[in-house]
């Protein structure tokens, strides 16, 4: 029998998919130099080695709608899993594994694009999944969990690559080393695989395809004390009228979906990335910190991102959506608004690190997991797989927009650097934050402590509102 405590233990288990994204996506960072040498890379080959993942994210995260709606969440995570799985061994394998390209390098990318796939599904799927198991009271801390597990996949990986970098010499590292850090990932992708096969498939997805005494048996398991027989009638008359397919751009659903879509692009245009991918590059250019200080002030940024996505996740359910989106939009703003300033005026100092530290830190409470949590629950059971699968496309590209813009933005050599003395992209960063909070308080409702179905009778209620000409303000 499954009961509140089984609840964790599931998301645990689920968020491994969110670990698997984190350190897939961070493994290439200890492997980047071997990787060079090895194939004998030109910068360009280089970045698009590194960058190929996306390619995946993009297509996995287009993909998984379709796969978690007609097979399951369950069933779109092991196959993710797969993935994850494949891509490890054909990643530190290329030229054993190259069965499908005609070079080795052509061959490493195609695994890394697998592995990509995967990423972009699990993305997607795990929040979604923990978001339909949990109980409304518990609903923002459990999503949370699986931005921490994002994070701590990360700095995992930074670990694990540093570990194998002294089991050897540089010749050993370029040769043979870098083909165990994409090994190591095939041990968290069976485990995700192995633990998946005892996980349930979510009672929204049940009761979608008609299966409602699995699903009702679920929903009592899931919610012993609380009002079963309310919570269920609510999920049945949420059901009840789809007698035919709802689309996601359909005229009841086109706002929210615009809502999403909104949210995922403000995650990433509000500049985190940047800071991800660029903090050595950044701290270095401003000030006169070496490489090796430089990687260590990274590896605090990370464990700031990691502590204060904790602190989210004891929050959030408690202070609501809301207040932490707009109070860490707000710190971004000042911070990369900051940042930017001293810049233009050539007055960078030893507080640059700390507006860093300020925006990972407001970041972590905010749009980090809160956006997630907001995504997971926001779209009516009926499209909920499809329309979260077009927001989290929406914000991949975002994503790659802002990784590729920023290093032109950044080029000494550019007008725009040479301008604004590196100033501008923190301004645009900084602006951004601005709208969001405005975004938040404007369109955004607070869903703190409401069922995935109230929710939806919710935003049921204001088109209705809307449709008889009433103003609407999402602001509840």
């Amino acid at each position: 029998m499954i009961n509140r405590k089984s609840i964790f233990q599931i998301t645990i288990t689920v968020a491994l998919g969110g670990l698997l994204f984190g350190y897939d996506t961070a493994v290439i960072s200890g492997a980047a130099d071997s990787l060079q040498v090895y194939f004998k890379l030109t910068p360009a080959q280089l970045g698009f080695a590194a960058s190929s993942a996306l390619i995946g994210c993009v297509l996995g995260s287009l993909m998984a709608g379709n796969i978690s709606g007609q097979y399951g969440r369950r069933s779109a995570l092991i196959f993710s899993a797969i993935l994850f799985f494949i891509s490890a061994v054909g990643s530190a394998l290329p030229e054993t594994l190259n069965w499908v390209t005609g070079s080795t390098y052509s061959s490493f990318i195609f695994y890394r694009v697998l592995g990509g796939i995967g990423v972009g599904i699990a993305s997607m799927v795990s929040p979604m999944y923990i978001a339909e198991i949990a109980p409304p009271s518990k609903r923002g801390s459990l999503v949370s969990c699986n931005q921490f597990a994002i994070i701590f996949g990360m700095l995992v990986v930074y670990f694990v690559n540093y570990g194998i970098a002294l089991l050897g010499n540089d010749e050993w590292l370029y040769s043979v080393g870098w083909r165990y850090m994409f090994a190591s990932e095939c041990l968290p992708a069976g485990l995700f695989f192995v633990l998946l096969l005892g996980v349930p498939e979510t009672p929204r997805w049940l009761a979608m395809k008609g299966r409602m005494v699995e699903a009702r048996k679920l929903i009592a398991s899931f919610n012993k004390g609380d009002d079963f027989d309310k919570q269920w009638k609510e999920i049945e008359s949420s059901l009840s009228h789809q007698g035919t397919k709802v689309s996601p751009f359909s005229k009841a659903i086109l706002p929210i979906l615009i809502l999403g879509i909104g949210l995922s692009v403000l995650q990433q245009v509000t500049g985190i990335n940047v800071f991800l991918y660029y903090a050595p590059t950044i701290l270095k250019s401003f000030s006169s910190s070496t490489t090796d200080i430089a990687l260590l002030q990274t590896v605090l940024i990370g464990a700031v991102n990691l502590t204060f996505t904790v602190i989210a996740i004891y929050s959030v359910d408690k202070f609501g959506r809301k207040p932490l989106m707009m109070f860490g939009a707000a710190a971004m703003a000042v911070s990369m608004l900051a940042i930017g300033t001293a810049a233009y005026l050539d007055a960078i100092g030893g507080y640059l690190l700390f507006f860093m530290l300020l925006y990972i830190a407001a970041f972590a409470i905010s749009l980090g997991p809160v956006t997630w949590v907001l995504l997971s629950e926001m779209f009516p059971n009926s499209v909920r797989s499809k329309a979260l699968s077009i927001a989290v496309f929406a914000q991949w590209f975002s994503n790659f927009l802002v990784s590729q813009t920023f290093p032109m933005m950044n080029d000494k050599a550019s007008y725009l650097y040479q301008e604004f003395n590196g100033g501008f992209p923190f301004w645009v960063y900084g602006v951004m934050a601005i709208f969001t909070v405005y975004f938040v308080y404007r369109w955004i409702p607070e869903t703190k402590g409401k069922s995935l179905e109230e929710l939806e009778k919710l935003w049921d209620d204001k088109n209705k509102d809307e449709s008889h000409g009433s103003p609407v303000t999402l602001r509840d």
